[in-house]
C-alpha cells in the first residue's frame, strides 16, 4: 500500500466518522488521478478521488461539477474534500459506462439521444469568462504533441525542414478553421468512456479540463471515439440530430449543416492529432502502454479527413510515409 493511499484511508475514516468501509479501485485514468469506490457498512457507495496537488487541479473538478449541476446535468455531487492534499469524496454514478453498453449494442439510439440532449443543455449554460479559453495557444500546444511524441518518439522520425514547413501550413489551416467557430462550454473529453448509464442519463465524468471553445468539439468527441468506432452513416445521423437540437436551442452553429459537418471534421482532426501524441506520451513517458493499442483508430480518422479535404492531404501523405504505404486520393470536398 502506497503512502497516498494510506493517507486517503485515514482521511476517509475522519470524514466518515468511524463508519466501516472498504475500498476498491474504481477506474484507471490517463492522468495522475486515481478513483476508488468506497463501500460503506450500510450498503451505499461513494467515490474517493486521489489527485496529487502538484500534478492535478482538484479545484477545477469541483468548479466544473458545480457548473454541470447548475445546468441540470448529472455530475457527481461533492460530499467532502481536502483540496490541499488532493482528496475528494463524491457521489457514485454507478459502474455501467456508455462504452460498455454501446459495445453490447444496448439501446444505442437512446443513449446517443440522451448524450446529445445533455450536451446541448451544457452548451446552453455557457458564460464567457467562466472557464479557461480554448484559444490558439492551447489548441496549438495540443497539435504539437503529434510531431513531438507520435512522429518523433513513437515512429522515431525527425521531420526534415520541408516536411515540417508543410505540416506547419496544415496546422495553420486547422487552427484557423477551429477558431472561426462559435464558442460554448467544452467538456473536452465527451466520449462514451466518460458517460455513465444512469436513471438520470447520462452521468458525466472526467470534466475537470473543461474550457470555453469551439462548438463542434464535444460532438466530434462523442462520435469519433477513442475506444469504439462507428460507420459513417451513424456518425452523420447522430451529428445531424445534435445540430438540429443545437439550432433549436439557439447555439452558435451554422444554419447550413454541410458547413457544420465540415467544422466537426476539421475539429476532429485537431483532436485526433492531439490524441495520437497523448497516447504515445502515456506509453513512453508515463508507462501506460495500453493506450497505444488504439492509435490505429485515430490514424484511420485522420486518413479519412485527409482523403476528403485537399488542404489536409499532406497529413495523409505523412502517415503513409511513416508507415511505408502508397495511397490514392479522391477528394470529395
Amino acid at each position: 500500500m502506497d503512502d497516498r493511499l494510506s493517507a486517503l484511508e485515514a482521511w476517509l475514516r475522519e470524514v466518515l466518522r468511524g463508519t466501516p468501509f472498504r475500498l476498491e479501485r474504481a477506474s484507471t485514468d490517463a492522468s495522475f488521478r486515481r478513483y476508488f469506490r468506497v463501500f460503506r457498512g450500510d450498503g451505499t457507495t461513494l467515490i474517493a478521488m486521489d489527485a496529487p496537488p502538484e500534478r492535478e487541479d482538484s479545484a477545477a473538478f469541483v468548479r466544473v461539477a458545480q457548473l454541470l449541476r447548475e445546468a441540470g446535468l448529472n455530475a457527481p455531487r461533492l460530499v467532502d474534500s481536502d483540496l490541499d492534499r488532493g482528496y475528494l469524496l463524491v457521489t457514485d454514478l454507478g459502474t455501467r459506462s456508455y462504452l460498455a453498453a454501446l459495445r453490447e449494442g444496448s439501446d444505442i439510439d437512446r443513449l446517443f439521444t440522451d448524450a446529445t440532449t445533455a450536451l446541448v443543455a451544457w452548451q446552453r449554460s455557457s458564460k464567457p469568462g467562466t472557464l479557461p479559453e480554448y484559444d490558439e495557444r492551447l489548441l496549438r500546444r495540443e497539435l504539437d504533441l503529434f510531431p513531438e511524441w507520435y512522429v518523433g518518439r513513437h515512429r522515431g522520425v525527425t521531420l526534415e525542414a520541408g516536411r515540417r514547413e508543410e505540416l506547419e501550413g496544415v496546422f495553420a489551416r486547422i487552427l484557423a478553421h477551429n477558431l472561426a467557430e462559435g464558442r460554448v462550454f467544452v467538456h473536452r473529453d465527451y466520449m462514451p468512456r466518460n458517460l455513465m448509464v444512469c436513471d438520470d442519463n447520462p452521468g458525466i465524468l472526467d470534466f475537470q479540463d473543461a474550457v470555453h471553445g469551439p462548438v463542434s468539439y464535444d460532438v466530434a468527441c462523442l462520435f469519433r471515439d477513442a475506444f469504439i468506432s462507428w460507420e459513417e452513416e451513424r456518425v452523420l445521423d447522430g451529428t445531424i440530430r445534435y445540430w438540429e437540437k443545437a439550432r433549436k436551442a439557439g447555439l452558435p452553429v451554422p444554419s447550413d449543416f454541410a458547413q457544420f459537418w465540415r467544422d466537426v471534421e476539421w475539429m476532429g482532426v485537431q483532436r485526433h492529432l492531439k490524441v495520437l501524441g497523448i497516447f504515445a506520451r502515456l506509453h513512453y513517458r508515463d508507462g501506460k502502454s495500453g493506450y497505444l493499442e488504439d492509435t490505429p483508430r485515430f490514424v484511420g480518422y485522420v486518413r479519412h479527413a485527409a482523403g476528403r479535404y485537399a488542404e489536409l492531404a499532406p497529413l495523409g501523405q505523412l502517415l503513409d510515409d511513416l508507415e511505408g504505404r502508397a495511397r490514392e486520393v479522391r477528394f470529395t470536398f
